[in-house]
């Protein structure tokens, strides 16, 4: 029973924690209402590791990284059934790749570009980018060494993520995510993401299910 309570007030503390990390701005309704397609671009990587390696090593690195969060973000909103729970569609990474590098544009000048300038390249209607500050390279997967304890309470910070969308023809900031990554986040890239969409659960702004909920939550 007790077992039972502590894992019950975790996943409420855990939701709670969600809920407080997200932005939405009050015109996202307005802004979003023709939004169909949406642009996953590569998530600006800062790294700190501790390992001695070269200026070139390290960005190289950190270009790997923005591209894996970048693929496993459409991983999870392309996954079977979970396409169906979004009302929009999401522009593939490689088209877009292609789309950019077509444009002299690369993981390492894509920052100089304004959204509304990169949604019109890419000719979708939103976009939705990121950053991560990294003490460890997290595709390769988090160190595997830990307690349980360790685990209930996301003992060893290796950096955070956030994620923003963006509109397209404003350029206006419309929903944000942040939260640190530990080793409750997942065990590498794609089991983060997996695991922080799910937290999120009604909160990210193009879900069916939130958006049903509050129109019925509208008077008459």
């Amino acid at each position: 029973m007790k077992k039972l309570l502590f894992i019950t007030l975790l996943a409420c503390g855990t939701f709670i924690n969600a809920q407080k990390n997200v932005y939405e701005s009050t015109k996202f309704d307005a802004l979003s209402k023709d939004h169909h397609v949406l642009a996953i671009i590569p998530f600006v990587t800062h790294l700190a590791l501790e390992e001695n390696i070269t200026n070139e090593e390290s960005k190289k690195l950190a270009e790997n990284e923005g591209y894996a969060v970048q693929d496993a973000l459409e991983t999870y909103f392309g996954l079977g059934q979970k396409k169906k729970k979004f009302t929009v569609d999401f522009q593939n990474i490689k088209n877009t790749n292609a789309i950019l590098a077509q444009n002299n544009i690369s993981y390492h000048n894509i920052d100089i570009y304004t959204i509304k300038e990169l949604a019109e390249i890419l000719e979708v209607d939103a976009v939705l980018s990121g950053n991560l500050d990294l003490n460890i390279l997290l595709s390769e997967g988090i160190p595997v060494e830990f307690s349980v304890m360790d685990y209930f309470i996301g003992d060893s910070n290796y950096g955070r993520i956030g994620i923003k969308i963006s509109d397209g023809k404003t350029g206006k900031l419309l929903w944000k995510y942040e939260n640190e990554i530990n080793k409750k986040s997942g065990r590498n890239t794609a089991d983060l993401i997996d695991k922080l969409m799910k937290k999120l659960v009604r909160k990210f702004p193009y879900d069916k299910e939130r958006l049903r909920m509050k129109k019925n939550s509208k008077p008459d």
